[in-house]
């Protein structure tokens, strides 16, 4: 089954996407992908939910760039604001709607302390975080039912939190995303950090953005059949949001084990 992860959360439906020569995607159809952020506005809303306070649920997008340094001068002589200023080599910035848009550097940060200029036609679209309950739970959902291969991991036992990246890629082997620049390289990623214990709790612990307060809308995967991808989901034993033949829009909507919504289209190639 060929599969590609896209991107979404709440902010009409308008999806943009770079397309410069130096995109992994170049030229290629919206479904077909890596790394696509849908902006969803609703008229008369006002204020969003970012995810990061509470109810939590999802956490942040990430954007690799080439010079971190100046990429982060640019964003804030543009004026905007920061949660978390450069450390190490990463920056959290906020979007107009307070989304967390977390930063990580391409290239090593050491060689590009005194370069003052970045390429925005460089910049990449790395992965969605989202918390989750029940890693175990999670991981086999994500690999078994959706097919997507653990491309490496982050352990924070001092923080009481793992990190697992998953995607169609080319499995990797590190265990740090920040250490191997190459991983900043990958496009369409998905986090899911889990914090240790929350997987003893019995109620659900995460919002999924979709009730209020609204906030993150839902992440997407195109397939090849659409069809018989639902079937395949049926045989999986899946929660189902939205059903293919429901409504007017050729489209599925399953749950993960979260809640968190994703919604299945078909793959068109072009």
């Amino acid at each position: 089954m060929i599969i590609q992860l896209l991107h979404a959360f709440v902010v009409a439906n308008v999806e943009y996407y770079p397309d410069s020569p130096k995109s992994v995607s170049h030229r290629k159809h919206m479904s077909d992908r890596e790394g696509v952020l849908e902006l969803s506005y609703n008229y008369g809303v006002e204020k969003t939910h970012n995810g990061n306070e509470d109810p939590k649920g999802f956490g942040h997008i990430c954007v690799s760039v080439d010079n971190i340094q100046a990429a982060c001068k640019r964003l804030s002589d543009a004026g905007c604001k920061f949660q978390k200023t450069l450390q190490y080599s990463y920056a959290i910035v906020l979007d107009p709607d307070k989304y967390w848009v977390k930063l990580i550097a391409q290239n090593p940060v050491r060689e590009t302390e005194n370069v003052t200029t970045t390429d925005v036609q460089s910049y990449q679209m790395n992965h969605t975080m989202l918390r989750i309950k029940d890693k175990d739970v999670s991981l086999k959902f994500y690999q078994e039912v959706l097919g997507m291969m653990l491309k490496h991991s982050f352990r924070n036992p001092e923080a009481g939190f793992d990190s697992y990246f998953l995607g169609y890629a080319l499995p990797g082997g590190s265990d740090n995303i920040d250490r191997q620049n190459s991983k900043a390289k990958c496009e369409g990623l998905l986090e899911l950090s889990w914090n240790y214990g929350t997987e003893k709790k019995d109620a659900m612990v995460y919002h999924n953005g979709n009730s209020e307060p609204e906030g993150f809308g839902h992440i997407c995967i195109s397939v090849d059949d659409l069809e018989a991808a639902c079937e395949r989901f049926d045989k999986k034993f899946v929660s189902w949001q939205k059903r293919l033949m429901d409504g007017p829009f050729r489209v599925a909507f399953i749950l993960d084990p979260d809640g968190y919504v994703r919604a299945t289209i078909s793959f068109i190639a072009g």
